[in-house]
């Protein structure tokens, strides 16, 4: 199937643009190229190729959520300009 000129008009109509008779020889030209390419694609030989919603393996990669070691709290907290209650305390920004 290749593109027409009629069809390149009437999808430019479509989107409400107005095309040079040069501009529809391009864009004509480059749609039948693309509508090429794709009706190459349904000659690809993929009997045996199993289905694949995804071109990786996909796996879950997260971890256990396992209770481990933190940081201590008062090395951390020994450099802020101001504490309160074992947390960083920051002015009001919010009324």
């Amino acid at each position: 199937m290749s593109v027409s000129k009629e069809d390149v008009k009437h999808i430019a109509k479509l989107s409400k643009l107005d095309l040079t008779e040069q501009e529809l020889e391009k864009y004509t030209n480059e749609l039948s190229s693309i509508v090429d390419f794709a009706n190459e694609l349904s000659n690809i030989d993929v009997e045996g190729v199993k289905p694949t919603a995804h071109i990786l393996d996909i796996k879950n990669v997260f971890r256990k959520d396992e209770v481990q070691p933190s940081y201590d709290r008062e090395e951390i907290l020994k450099n802020a300009p101001s504490k309160d209650a074992g947390c960083v305390s920051v002015p009001k920004v919010v009324e």
